[in-house]
Order: structure tokens, then sequence, then C-alpha cells
């Protein structure tokens, strides 16, 4: 039910530490105004759809079908939202769910944990977010990491993510590290829309370099950070390329640097699971540059990345490829590559045509849906069966709910 595609060993060793013991659940929300270009994104069929989604998401993950949605799911093109799949097992393993807004265009309907952070705004302008807001969602990412890790001894923390246009994001975050992504990353759409996203990339790469210095300085002194004493100024700021909070500030969305923050402080005491593809290859990333440039001990043997086997074996993509190369950037020396594991759940047999949709390449993953069945399968021994039956009792109760 589980395959394993890097660092074998490492990934067999962190599945064995956490058979039998439930996770945690925390989920970070975000935006960037990249998931607004026409075409970026097929998660939500039109950009104003678009900027509803992970509210949507994260609606349906808290109250399940039977509420009456104030942001209802969107229309994708093809396929169902994998909040299905997140919220299928939640709910049956009744694992807690803790929802972080880390920065949307507007407040999520359900109770969530506010970050205090802003939207990005298009990575192609290379001034996605301010460099205080960054330094803030990071230490939140802390300090929150320390909390959810702190009431969980023994156990692991999932950690999903929301974002639109997240992909292009994680491909802007892992080139400007040095890592050769070009083509590599996923998408929602069934064939990769990379021409478009490596534009987009480039320029805003290119603009950050340009600008280089304006306003990014890295030495405020900002105490007390999960407890300890932690000043944002880099022990190798001379012979680093490149600083990473600052290549988010320029070209990243508010929850990679949360999620990074959080798997540092929580892999001190517990396991973490990045649940997702592209995008957590691109935390993980983000989490070893980070590291390295401010000296911030973590573990990285805790630290698995989790997705679903459409991302892993994407064929439009080259997702293994992709955690392979992390270990050959010097920025990201610290944690080498991570073990990459997916679920096997298919929906070749499924009764629904939503479903059947990921067989042919849409949706993928998202809302830590990789993760939970991992999760389902580590706890309880689910098998394909319990899964796809779960699952489709929830589209089940969404399509009757209202009718």
């Amino acid at each position: 039910m589980i395959s394993i595609y890097t660092q074998k060993e490492q990934g067999e060793e962190w599945l064995r530490r956490y058979r039998g013991y439930l996770p945690v659940f925390a989920c970070v929300l975000g935006f960037t105004e990249t998931g607004l270009i026409p075409g970026i994104s097929a998660a939500g069929r039109t950009p104003e759809d678009r900027k509803y989604t992970a509210c949507a998401d994260a609606e349906f993950l808290y109250y399940g079908p039977e509420h009456k949605a104030q942001y209802p799911l969107p229309p994708l093109a093809a396929g169902a939202s994998p909040v299905l799949i997140s919220r299928a097992v939640f709910e049956s393993l009744k694992i807690p769910v803790h929802l972080f807004n880390a920065g949307l265009p507007q407040p999520p309907s359900v109770p969530v944990i506010d970050l205090g952070g802003t939207p990005a705004k298009c990575l192609s302008s290379g001034a996605a977010m301010e460099i205080t807001t960054v330094h803030h969602l990071f230490k939140q990412g802390l300090l929150w990491g320390e909390r959810l890790a702190a009431n969980n001894q023994h156990k692991y923390v999932i950690l999903g993510e929301c974002v639109v246009g997240g992909t292009t994001t994680a491909l802007a975050i892992l080139t400007g590290l040095g890592i050769d992504a070009t083509g590599k990353v996923n998408s929602s759409h069934p064939i990769c829309n990379h021409a478009q996203k490596w534009a987009l990339v480039q320029t805003g790469l290119l603009k950050m370099r340009g600008g280089r210095g304006q306003g990014a300085g890295g030495d405020e002194g900002d105490e007390g950070a999960g407890g300890e004493n932690f000043t944002l100024s880099s022990s190798s700021s001379s012979s680093c390329p490149v600083d990473p909070l600052q290549l988010v500030a320029a070209v990243g969305d508010p929850m990679q640097v949360v999620v990074a923050g959080m798997a540092i402080a929580a892999s001190r005491s517990c396991g973490v699971m990045l649940a997702g593809g592209t995008q957590m290859l691109a935390v993980y990333a983000l989490i070893s540059a980070i590291a390295q440039t401010y000296a911030l001990s973590w573990q990285p043997e805790e630290v698995v990345v989790g997705t679903t086997r459409w991302v892993a074996e994407d064929p439009t993509g080259a997702t293994v490829d992709l955690a392979l190369n992390l270990g050959t950037s010097s920025l990201t020396q610290s944690g080498r590559i991570p073990p990459l594991l997916a679920t096997h759940l298919s929906f070749a047999d499924s009764r629904y045509p939503q479903l059947r949709a990921y067989e042919q390449g849409f949706v993928k993953e998202g809302m830590g849906a990789g993760g939970a069945c991992i999760a389902a399968h580590l706890s309880q021994d689910w098998q394909q069966h319990q899964l796809l039956a779960a699952i489709e009792a929830q589209l089940e109760r969404l399509s009757t709910a209202f009718h």
C-alpha cells in the first residue's frame, strides 16, 4: 500500500517507527496571485473560482459534505477535490485537524489559526512578499511546530497545504536554491504546463537578482520564536549565494516558510510527514537551506515526504528525479535527500467518473491527501478497498446532501 521511491532504508525505518500511531494533521492555507494567471492551474475552473479554492477545501475538510458551504468546492474541468480523500480518512480515524491561515485574500468560514500573513503577489514580480512578513511567518511556523509536537510524543505530525499555483512557486524556490527542477514539477493539469511555469519563474528570479538588497536586511534581532532566542542573522551570509528567506520573499508563497518552520521545530521531538508532492519537495529544500543558513538544529531523519502515486509516477513530471536532485545543491546539504513515500490508492475501479479522472492525470494531490492515506495504512492497516469505500461515501454524501 505504500511505495518508497528514494532513501528506502530511511523510509522503511520511519514507517516502522510510526506504525500503529495516529498523527495530528496541520494544514497551512496560503495564496499567491500566480494562481490567478489563466491556464496556470486546474484547481478551480476560472481565476475567480481559484480565489476561493483554499477556503472551500478548508470548509469541506472541517465540516464534511452535509454542511451548507459558504464556499462550495469549486467546479473543476475534470475530477474532484483531493479534500474528499483527506476528509474520508480524518473523519473515519478521528485524526485531529488544525487549520492555519498563512495569507488568504479572504478569511475562511471555519475555525482557523490566523498567522498574520498576507497573500503573495505573482512571483513574476520578483517581490512576492515583504521580507518582514516572511520572517514573521517563519517564526510562527517554528512556534506552532513546537506546539504541535509537544502534545504529540512518540507520534508524528502530517503537514499539508492548499495553495493554488503552488507548484509554480515551488519551481521558483527550487530553482533559486540551485536545484535542477526544470520540467520536473507536477501540476493539476493532465499534461504539465512546464513552459508557462518556467517563463514566470525566470522573470521573477531575474527581477529578484536585479533588485538584490533593497529592504532585505536579514538581521532584525527578534526574540522568542518557539521559546529560543532566535535572531534572523545568517551564520554564513557572506558565503551564502542566496538567503532562503529572501528567496521566499521574492518568488515564494506564504505557506512554504510556515511549513518549513513547523517541520524544523517539530522534527526535534517527533516525526514529520510533509504531505504533498512538488510543493513539499520545495519546502524540504527550503528547510535544509534555512537550517544551514541560520544554523538551526533539526532532525532530517524524522522528516519524510508523503504523496500519492499520481504525483510520484506522473509521466509529465519527474518527481523522483526532483527528490534525488535535492542532494545536489550546496545550499541543501544538511538535509540531503528525503524519503519520498506514496500511497498506492487507485481510482481505476471507482464508480464515480470524478474519481476515475485522477487516473487520467487530473488533480493528483492536495490538502494532505496522500499523507492521509499513508496514515490510514500505518495506523489501521487500511487497504485499497477500505480507502476507496470511505472516499466514495464522502462523494455520495456530497452529491445527495442538498438534493
